[in-house]
């Protein structure tokens, strides 16, 4: 059976993660390179079940393996700064495979193999608006839609479909320019960059990578 409450729940409690978080604007910056094991920036938070994390190492590359079946956790950076100042948000990944049956446009669907958030909490919890990288199931790349659960987080199609599954990709966003597009609204403060492979509803397994995530100035 889907887990429609949970889900729920998991999405609204994951975007208010980054509520008490505090600090200065950093300058540009990679959040971790993995090179001496996760670092101690990254805080776990689990819905249900639990998805397995862990750094590999592959000559000189470190990255973060994810291993999820029929669970959903994630890992959140709490990080405070103008997206309008650092804009660019970086990082590589690769996934073994899409899920069958997740579909973004459901919430029986709404799984999947790799993400990344961007969380832009609001001192009124209901306020709090991600933007979410995703690599799609069925959503065709470059498309976006509100989650099924809650219209304050985008569903960004980054990659999607299983075409380029098992390659290592790399990607950019600039989160400032997208919070604008989808939200219609300029951006309050990010609180917390995170990742999640999550397979709770579909009840299916992932595997996924994620290379260093790192955030900067626009060149232009």
């Amino acid at each position: 059976m889907p887990r429609y409450p949970s889900r729920f729940l998991t999405v609204t409690a994951f975007l208010g993660l980054a509520l008490s978080t505090a600090g200065s604007s950093p300058k540009e910056q990679v959040l971790d390179d993995y090179k001496n094991g996760l670092g101690p920036g990254w805080e776990a938070k689990s819905f249900v079940g639990r998805t397995h994390y862990a750094v590999e190492h592959e000559g000189k590359k470190s990255y973060l393996k994810a291993t999820s079946t029929a669970a959903a956790s994630g890992l959140f950076f709490k990080i405070a700064y103008e997206a309008k100042e650092q804009p660019l948000l970086r990082w590589s990944w690769k996934v073994e495979r899409t899920l069958a049956r997740g579909d973004e446009r459901t919430k029986a669907g709404d799984d999947y193999a790799a993400r990344v958030y961007v969380v832009f909490p609001s001192l009124l919890f209901w306020n709090t608006k991600a933007l979410n990288y995703i690599w799609a199931n069925k959503l065709p790349k470059r498309e976006a839609l509100p989650n099924a659960f809650t219209a304050n987080a985008m569903m960004i199609a980054v990659e999607s479909g299983n075409e380029r599954t098992g390659q290592w990709l790399n990607e950019e966003r600039n989160i400032y320019e997208d919070f604008r597009k989808y939200f219609k609204t300029e951006p309050p403060k990010v609180g917390a960059i995170a990742i999640m492979t999550d397979t709770d509803n579909t009840g299916e397994s992932a595997v996924a990578w994620y290379g260093p995530i790192s955030i900067g100035k626009d060149p232009t």
